[in-house]
């Protein structure tokens, strides 16, 4: 079974229904969001979670915003509340570039549909921007499955598999990144194990991941974070392989917490370490992952556990979402639209350049 992380439930006046993550594995609910404060919200506390998934329930929230309009107000404060719905939802999350890219690439669209055609309605704009946002979904289930094709030559018979956070449908609006490339290989007849890191503090391989890989009928073993190494040295992990929240132009990958740690002890062990992400993770604009912000999260997820305190009062915490993960250590970034083996500046540059051409390409043969 592929979980339906994020779905758009009617027209133009219709709403967002999102799997709440917090609340699995025990239960599997659903819940509405009907504004852009309750999805910030939602992105904020992590309901909503993965770069993928939050760059499309993002685009959905442009949606959500254009709704409370009044048709009399014109297109003019339409496109107003737009930006301003954008720039908030965006300080939800700063790390995950999915979710600047999708929101930005509704609000350009809808400012050049409105400055393009005339005397465009409220409504007509309303149509237009679930258009947007519906194609941003389409893409990414589309995308989910090219990378898993991209990607599964990777995973051999007999291989154990680690693999970090949550990279699979919970995170996207398809059958996930990382994780696509192990439900393709399963899905070719492959026999592999996979060990789920239960990624602390808030456990998402535990709780997420383990989840996913089960109901797919995937041999899948929780470990700690702190048994990857000897698992390594035991010739338990034959390959690593992790999604990504933003990818700077030389190949530095930012992701969970963690994932640093794994790809120095990948190469300690000689094991290949493959990073699972599409196009839009990319951001070429950083050089490097120096750049890249890592969002701080609350003491309490450190501090705290299932509502019981298990620190001392008045201690320090710290507590970044992400790290970063030098180019170096990477093998392969498996993208939708091919494999950057050796990532670094100029084979990033090379591979984009390609897929644009090649997007050019396809677009001019079909009339």
């Amino acid at each position: 079974m592929i979980a339906e992380t994020v779905k758009w439930v009617g027209g133009t006046d219709g709403f967002l229904e999102l799997i709440d993550q917090r609340r699995l594995p025990s239960e599997l609910v659903r819940f509405r969001c009907t504004n852009v404060e309750q999805l910030w919200n939602a992105i904020r506390s992590l309901a909503v979670r993965g770069a993928p998934a939050i760059g499309v329930a993002a685009a959905y929230g442009v949606v959500l915003a254009v709704q409370e309009v009044r048709s009399n107000e014109g297109t003019a404060r339409a496109l107003a509340v737009i930006d301003e719905a954008c720039t908030y939802l965006g300080s939800s999350r700063p790390t995950a570039v999915n979710l600047f890219w999708a929101v930005d690439r509704v609000r350009r669209a809808a400012e050049d549909f409105v400055t393009g055609t005339r005397d465009v309605s409220v409504q007509g704009l309303r149509e237009f921007v679930l258009a947007q946002a519906d194609g941003i979904y389409g893409e990414d289930v589309d995308m989910c499955r090219r990378i898993g094709e991209n990607g599964e030559k990777f995973i051999k018979d007999g291989y154990g598999v680690l693999t970090h956070c949550n990279a699979g449908a919970l995170a996207t609006a398809g059958q996930g990144t990382a994780l696509s490339v192990l439900f393709e290989a399963h899905k070719r007849g492959r026999r592999f194990g996979v060990y789920a890191g239960e990624t602390r503090p808030l456990l998402q391989g535990a709780r997420l991941t383990a989840w996913e890989l089960k109901q797919a009928g995937i041999d899948v073993t929780v470990v700690c974070d702190s048994m990857a190494g000897w698992l390594m040295k035991q010739g338990q992990v034959n390959a690593v392989i992790t999604g990504a929240d933003r990818i700077a132009a030389n190949g530095d990958t930012a992701n969970k917490i963690g994932t640093y740690s794994l790809s120095i002890l990948a190469q300690a062990h000689g094991i290949p370490f493959y990073v699972a992400a599409p196009s839009s993770t990319f951001d070429l604009t950083l050089a490097n992952g120096a750049e890249i912000p890592i969002e701080q999260r609350s003491a309490a997820e450190v501090t705290e556990f299932a509502g019981s305190r298990v620190a001392p009062d008045g201690v320090g915490v710290y507590n970044p979402a992400f790290d970063v993960t030098d180019a170096q250590n990477i093998t392969a970034i498996i993208t939708e639209s091919g494999v950057i083996e050796k990532p670094d500046a100029v084979r990033i540059a090379q591979h984009f350049g390609r897929s644009k051409n090649a997007g050019k390409s396809a677009s001019s043969g079909s009339a």
